[in-house]
């Protein structure tokens, strides 16, 4: 989306829709960033007046979560290495006391 300013220069700008947390999120946060699918992409973005029905978390059934490191909280650390799996300890999300098992 872009906005126009005062000076005429346009801005692109984004948003992010959120919505209550599926079951892995929610031991994590209570709200979670709203995931299309593929098939619901054409209909998001067309002209329909009220897709509101797709504003509903994703099916954890099709997200995998992993421990990454916490540079992620660092915007000027930008290298795809941020995202790759960490390993861990202890897990309080799953009760275990390594992660190997769940990132192998």
């Amino acid at each position: 989306m872009q906005h126009g300013t005062t000076s005429g220069e346009w801005i692109g700008t984004f948003a992010i829709i959120t919505t209550d947390a599926n079951e892995p999120v929610a031991d994590i946060h209570d709200r979670m960033p709203i995931i299309l699918a593929q098939d619901d992409y054409a209909r998001w973005l067309g002209d329909e007046p009220d897709p509101r029905d797709l504003m509903r978390p994703f099916p954890a059934g099709l997200m995998r979560m992993w421990p990454i490191s916490t540079r992620v909280n660092r915007p000027e650390i930008d290298d795809p290495f941020i995202i790759e799996p960490i390993e861990v300890t202890s897990c309080r999300l799953c009760g275990s006391s390594t992660l190997k098992t769940l990132i192998a």
